[in-house]
Protein backbone atom coordinates (compact mmCIF):
# COMPACT_ATOMS: atom_id res chain seq x y z
CA UNK A 1 0.00 0.00 0.00
CA UNK A 2 3.13 2.43 0.74
CA UNK A 3 4.87 1.69 -2.78
CA UNK A 4 1.08 2.60 -4.72
CA UNK A 5 1.26 5.63 -2.42
CA UNK A 6 4.44 6.80 -2.78
CA UNK A 7 3.98 5.83 -6.97
CA UNK A 8 1.01 8.25 -6.84
CA UNK A 9 2.83 10.62 -5.62
CA UNK A 10 6.11 10.46 -8.08
CA UNK A 11 3.22 10.32 -11.05
CA UNK A 12 1.23 13.25 -9.86
CA UNK A 13 4.36 15.20 -9.31
CA UNK A 14 5.97 13.88 -13.08
CA UNK A 15 2.71 14.71 -14.74
CA UNK A 16 2.83 18.12 -13.30
CA UNK A 17 6.21 18.78 -14.52
CA UNK A 18 5.08 17.70 -17.87
CA UNK A 19 2.02 19.70 -17.84
CA UNK A 20 3.94 22.80 -17.28
CA UNK A 21 4.82 24.45 -20.30
CA UNK A 22 8.83 25.67 -20.36
CA UNK A 23 8.27 28.91 -20.63
CA UNK A 24 4.99 29.70 -18.66
CA UNK A 25 2.32 32.05 -18.26
CA UNK A 26 2.45 35.46 -17.98
CA UNK A 27 0.13 37.79 -15.98
CA UNK A 28 1.87 41.31 -16.30
CA UNK A 29 1.42 44.11 -14.60
CA UNK A 30 -1.86 42.80 -12.10
CA UNK A 31 -1.12 43.91 -8.63
CA UNK A 32 0.60 41.16 -6.12
CA UNK A 33 -2.04 40.09 -3.95
CA UNK A 34 -2.51 41.75 -0.08
CA UNK A 35 -0.77 39.75 2.32
CA UNK A 36 0.70 39.12 5.72
CA UNK A 37 1.59 35.86 6.89
CA UNK A 38 4.46 34.53 9.21
CA UNK A 39 7.16 32.51 8.17
CA UNK A 40 8.30 29.40 9.79
CA UNK A 41 10.74 30.56 11.87
CA UNK A 42 8.10 33.02 13.28
CA UNK A 43 9.00 36.18 11.24
CA UNK A 44 6.00 38.31 9.87
CA UNK A 45 5.96 38.77 6.12
CA UNK A 46 3.32 41.62 4.16
CA UNK A 47 3.21 42.75 0.52
CA UNK A 48 3.40 46.19 2.16
CA UNK A 49 6.54 45.39 3.61
CA UNK A 50 8.06 44.28 0.18
CA UNK A 51 7.25 47.09 -1.75
CA UNK A 52 10.73 48.92 -3.52
CA UNK A 53 11.75 45.12 -3.94
CA UNK A 54 12.06 42.54 -6.60
CA UNK A 55 9.93 40.23 -5.06
CA UNK A 56 9.73 36.25 -6.29
CA UNK A 57 7.04 33.87 -4.90
CA UNK A 58 7.30 30.27 -5.28
CA UNK A 59 5.11 28.00 -5.02
CA UNK A 60 6.21 24.33 -4.08
CA UNK A 61 5.76 20.61 -2.06
CA UNK A 62 8.77 18.90 -0.15
CA UNK A 63 7.33 15.81 -2.58
CA UNK A 64 7.71 17.70 -5.94
CA UNK A 65 10.75 16.48 -8.16
CA UNK A 66 10.86 19.71 -10.01
CA UNK A 67 10.37 21.46 -7.02
CA UNK A 68 13.23 20.12 -5.34
CA UNK A 69 15.35 20.41 -8.49
CA UNK A 70 15.19 24.20 -8.61
CA UNK A 71 15.56 24.82 -4.95
CA UNK A 72 19.80 24.79 -5.04
CA UNK A 73 19.41 27.65 -7.88
CA UNK A 74 16.62 29.93 -5.75
CA UNK A 75 19.17 29.81 -2.30
CA UNK A 76 22.58 30.61 -4.99
CA UNK A 77 20.23 33.37 -6.54
CA UNK A 78 18.85 35.08 -3.37
CA UNK A 79 22.09 34.97 -1.71
CA UNK A 80 23.88 36.63 -4.39
CA UNK A 81 20.89 39.19 -4.89
CA UNK A 82 19.31 40.05 -1.24
CA UNK A 83 21.63 43.08 -0.52
CA UNK A 84 20.87 44.47 -4.16
CA UNK A 85 17.08 44.43 -3.45
CA UNK A 86 15.77 40.91 -4.14
CA UNK A 87 12.92 38.72 -2.29
CA UNK A 88 12.22 35.24 -2.63
CA UNK A 89 9.30 33.76 -0.31
CA UNK A 90 9.13 29.90 -0.60
CA UNK A 91 5.14 29.53 -0.36
CA UNK A 92 5.04 25.38 0.61
CA UNK A 93 1.71 23.92 -0.20
CA UNK A 94 2.51 20.52 1.64
CA UNK A 95 0.24 19.55 4.74
CA UNK A 96 3.01 19.60 7.42
CA UNK A 97 3.73 21.81 10.46
CA UNK A 98 6.23 24.80 10.78
CA UNK A 99 8.41 21.98 13.16
CA UNK A 100 7.96 19.00 10.22
CA UNK A 101 9.26 21.35 7.69
CA UNK A 102 12.46 22.63 9.49
CA UNK A 103 14.57 19.79 8.81
CA UNK A 104 13.89 19.72 4.99
CA UNK A 105 14.35 23.52 4.81
CA UNK A 106 17.63 22.74 6.68
CA UNK A 107 18.62 20.10 4.76
CA UNK A 108 18.20 22.30 1.19
CA UNK A 109 19.86 24.92 3.26
CA UNK A 110 17.09 27.53 2.32
CA UNK A 111 18.39 30.99 3.42
CA UNK A 112 15.23 32.41 2.11
CA UNK A 113 11.66 32.66 4.00
CA UNK A 114 9.66 29.55 3.86
CA UNK A 115 5.61 30.16 4.50
CA UNK A 116 2.95 27.53 5.01
CA UNK A 117 0.44 28.60 2.62
CA UNK A 118 -3.10 28.36 3.76
CA UNK A 119 -5.56 28.42 1.25
CA UNK A 120 -5.99 32.53 1.68
CA UNK A 121 -2.53 33.24 0.11
CA UNK A 122 -3.04 30.14 -2.29
CA UNK A 123 -6.71 32.09 -3.17
CA UNK A 124 -4.99 35.32 -3.50
CA UNK A 125 -2.64 34.16 -6.05
CA UNK A 126 -4.36 31.45 -7.56
CA UNK A 127 -1.10 29.77 -8.90
CA UNK A 128 -3.41 26.70 -10.29
CA UNK A 129 -3.47 22.97 -10.12
CA UNK A 130 0.73 22.84 -10.91
CA UNK A 131 3.70 23.23 -8.98
CA UNK A 132 6.13 24.24 -8.68
CA UNK A 133 4.55 28.10 -10.11
CA UNK A 134 6.65 30.83 -9.23
CA UNK A 135 5.52 34.91 -9.57
CA UNK A 136 8.10 37.37 -10.47
CA UNK A 137 6.83 41.04 -8.85
CA UNK A 138 8.25 44.57 -9.77
CA UNK A 139 9.23 46.98 -7.05
CA UNK A 140 5.87 48.58 -7.48
CA UNK A 141 4.14 45.37 -6.55
CA UNK A 142 3.12 44.39 -9.82
CA UNK A 143 3.31 40.50 -10.90
CA UNK A 144 5.23 41.51 -14.26
CA UNK A 145 5.60 37.27 -14.59
CA UNK A 146 3.93 34.05 -14.11
CA UNK A 147 6.32 30.96 -14.74
CA UNK A 148 4.15 27.03 -14.41
CA UNK A 149 7.05 24.67 -14.22
CA UNK A 150 10.37 24.40 -13.24
CA UNK A 151 12.49 28.20 -13.02
CA UNK A 152 15.81 28.11 -14.13
CA UNK A 153 18.31 30.49 -12.69
CA UNK A 154 19.07 31.74 -16.13
CA UNK A 155 15.15 33.45 -16.40
CA UNK A 156 15.50 34.38 -12.33
CA UNK A 157 18.78 36.49 -13.68
CA UNK A 158 16.61 38.23 -16.42
CA UNK A 159 13.78 38.88 -15.01
CA UNK A 160 16.07 40.27 -11.67
CA UNK A 161 18.11 42.59 -14.36
CA UNK A 162 14.85 43.83 -16.04
CA UNK A 163 13.17 44.87 -13.42
CA UNK A 164 15.96 45.50 -10.81
CA UNK A 165 16.70 48.20 -13.47
CA UNK A 166 13.22 49.88 -13.63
Amino acid sequence: MKKLFLLSIFWLALSTAACAGPDGQTAAFAPMPSFSVEDIGGTKISSAALKGKVVVVNFWATWCPPCRAEIPDFVAFYNDNKSKGLEVIGLSVDEMTASEIKPFVEKFKMSYPVVLADSQIVRAFDPGNAIPTTFIVDKQGRIRHKQVGLMERSSLENWFGKLSRE
